[in-house]
């Protein structure tokens, strides 16, 4: 089975690059090549204009847009609001391709130039491409390795699904998440090394390494228990059960009632969402170098100059969305019986294209805030001994200018869990797992803390 060959790769070492060579690679990566990105004003973008009534778009018609956004919500403590919002209604993929070396199999990582990262390489899929790339729109290099994932018979297709981004800043944005085995040969890059995915699981253990596009794709592939090993902890113990039959039996919710809950919120929550013209979106302002909150919050439109040698096409322009702030995303996690479960909330964001998607109950950035809301300070005030997880994640640097995360994973007490709203849900992740193939049921913030929750084995 295809869950087992990835639960043994991840209790594996490499047995093409050790950790070691990996880390020397890695630094000659980003050497290699000249890496510029200067904030421009938004006259020197090329290829690109403000529209009237259309927003902020590329002469081609590709790509993406920066568009209003007018959301309607019945959320208590929401109401309505008007924003920008990215839409990007094109599908990319996101892939991973495997092959098998010594009888483990090995991800083919790349080390990738994006222009919004912090330290702009991080290592990213084997493929993350916009279908404009894929189709040669910015007139750059073929994409590498994009053949096994379009064309059919190149590979075996261990994973595919489709899977939403940050319903904040996006415009139900979905991408393609594919793990496909190489049947056949694969030539060699110096941008790119095979690494075991114990190798990958460890890497998220570091600031800043692995990008986003590479956590969501490996939050999708099925892992299976590890076996029990002697001296295992609690901890330990509690996350192998969680993915294994005692997973099933052990948890507080069936799969039919996890999946009617989802649904009973989506059929009672109101959300309605407009696009509108950028110029009509109230509370934001327009100058000559960014599209900004009157009040400074939430986030900015800016325009970049890129020089990258590494990437498809060496220097191009584009607006980017800039955070204001570091964000934050908590998963708690606790045993009920022996078996770990998360907590999570079916929760309503800007783009969200089905009303709600399965979130970690803390996802928040404090500057957006006032006064925090009770949940969240109560999560916060947790002894921070119990933690399990915590690092500092970059968000997807093709579109977002250093959008930095902190992300932890804290386990409560074993005990009774209390009372949580009706749109909270107790899940074991061999449940979170199993929907994940559904796609538009989990998102972008909770995908990446169950690839973290995994690496923390």
């Amino acid at each position: 089975m295809a869950s087992d060959r990835f639960t043994e790769s991840a209790a594996a070492d490499g047995t093409r690059l050790t950790d070691a060579e990996f880390r020397t690679w890695f630094a000659e990566r980003r050497e290699a090549h000249a890496f510029q990105v200067e904030e421009i004003p938004f006259a020197r973008l090329d290829g690109w204009a403000f529209a009237p009534h259309r927003g902020l778009r590329h002469d081609s018609g590709r790509f993406f847009t920066v568009e209003g956004l007018q959301v309607r919500t019945d959320v208590p403590g929401t109401g309505s609001w008007m924003q920008p919002v990215i839409n990007q209604p094109e599908i990319g993929v996101l892939g991973i391709l495997v092959k098998e070396f010594d009888g483990v199999l090995h991800c083919l990582m790349q080390a990738k130039m994006e222009p919004g990262n912090v330290n702009q390489v991080q290592l990213s899929p084997t493929v993350q491409a916009t279908r404009s790339n894929y189709l040669g729109v910015h007139r750059g290099r073929p994409v590498p390795y994009l053949n096994y994932f379009n064309e059919p018979g190149r590979g075996r297709v261990l994973v595919d699904s489709l899977q939403s981004e940050q319903g904040s800043w996006f415009f139900r944005k979905r991408n393609r998440n594919m793990v496909v085995e190489a049947l056949d040969d694969v030539p060699e890059h110096p941008d790119f090394r095979w690494l075991s995915l114990g190798q990958v699981r460890r890497l998220l253990l570091a600031d800043n390494v692995v990008n986003m596009n590479a956590r969501t794709v490996l939050s999708c592939i099925p892992f299976g228990p590890p076996p029990a090993s002697a001296g295992d902890d609690p901890w330990r113990d509690g996350l192998r059960r969680s993915l294994g039959p005692e997973g099933e039996t052990g948890a507080l919710l069936s799969r039919a009632e996890v999946l009617s809950r989802i649904t009973a919120v989506k059929a009672l929550r109101d959300v309605e969402q407009r696009l509108v013209p950028l110029e009509a979106v109230e509370g934001w302002h327009i100058t000559d170098r960014e599209i900004a909150h009157d009040e400074g919050r939430f986030f900015r439109i800016i325009a970049a100059a890129v020089n990258a040698g590494s990437r498809e096409v060496a220097s191009w322009t584009q607006p980017l969305l800039a955070p204001v702030g570091r964000g934050e995303a908590m998963l708690p996690v606790r045993r009920i019986g022996g078996v770990l479960h998360m907590l999570l909330q079916a929760r309503t964001e800007a783009g969200t294209a089905d009303v709600v998607e399965l979130a970690p109950p803390v996802q928040y950035n404090p500057g957006n805030y006032r006064e925090l809301p009770p949940n969240i300070r109560q999560l916060q005030a947790v002894d921070p001994s119990r933690t399990r997880y915590d690092a500092l994640l970059s968000e997807e640097g093709g579109r977002f200018h250093r959008a930095v995360s902190r992300y932890r994973i804290v386990e409560l007490p074993e005990e009774q869990p209390p009372a949580v709203p009706a749109d909270h849900l107790w899940l074991t992740p061999g449940q979170v797992r199993d929907l994940l193939p559904y796609g538009r049921l989990v998102n972008i913030q909770a995908r990446t803390l169950l690839a973290c929750l995994h690496a923390t084995w």
